[in-house]
């Protein structure tokens, strides 16, 4: 939703008379009123932007999703998507298909990622996450971590996976978050509301999609 205190008034294209064959300096002085009203008002929009508080008018595109579920490997030799099952935030950014994080025009993006895993064994686990863009491996986008094993049977261990990476895309390309694990005992787990103190949910993910550069030309 936009704020109306953060628009800039925009000034529309002047309409200037014409004084036909014959120079009219009433059409004159009106035109250079108008003109004058114009001007005005570019310089005060371009003035508001490049000053301290200017940041404030742009409006650029953006995604904020999480997940509220848990998240499990049926096997070890199978790529999961992460999927996303909430939309916090969204500008020219969506999810389609549970986990495909969609752009709405070309650019340079910024994708990054918290992600909670456990690990319920008695050993020591590796999973890896990585990037795929309309369905194919990101090139050099992997990342492996470690879990240590469980402490107990009733308290697994938790790791928090994070990760931030840039990726060149077009209009309607998409890019998905993908794991896999060396156990299915690793699994992505979120937590509900807790009381005392009064704690908020803990998503099993979070993810901010941010727009960073229009694509080179070079």
């Amino acid at each position: 939703m936009a704020n109306v205190k953060q628009q800039l008034d925009i000034p529309a294209i002047p309409s200037l008379g014409t004084s036909g064959i014959v120079y009219s300096q009433n059409v004159q002085n009106q035109n250079n009123g108008i003109l004058r009203l114009f001007f005005t008002k570019f310089v005060n929009v371009i003035s508001s932007l490049i000053g301290p508080n200017g940041g404030r008018y742009l409006n650029n595109p953006y995604g904020v999703f999480l997940d509220t579920t848990d998240q499990v490997a049926a096997n070890t030799t199978t790529a999961y998507p992460i999927t996303l099952n909430t939309t916090n935030f969204s500008n020219g950014v969506s999810v389609v298909s549970n986990s495909r994080i969609t752009v709405a025009l070309d650019g340079i993006w910024n994708l990054q990622f918290s992600i909670q895993f456990k690990n319920t064994t008695n050993d020591g686990q590796d999973f890896d996450v990585w990037f795929r863009k309309n369905g194919t491996n990101v090139a050099n986008s992997n990342r492996r971590f470690h879990l240590p094993a469980r402490k107990i049977l009733a308290d697994p261990s938790h790791l928090i996976a994070a990760l931030n990476f840039m990726e060149s895309l077009q209009t309607n390309d998409y890019i998905e978050i993908m794991w896999n694990t060396t156990n299915t005992g690793v699994s992505i787990e979120h937590f509900a509301a807790s009381s005392t103190p009064t704690r908020p949910v803990v998503p099993s993910v979070i993810v901010t999609m941010s727009f960073v550069s229009n694509l080179p030309t070079i």
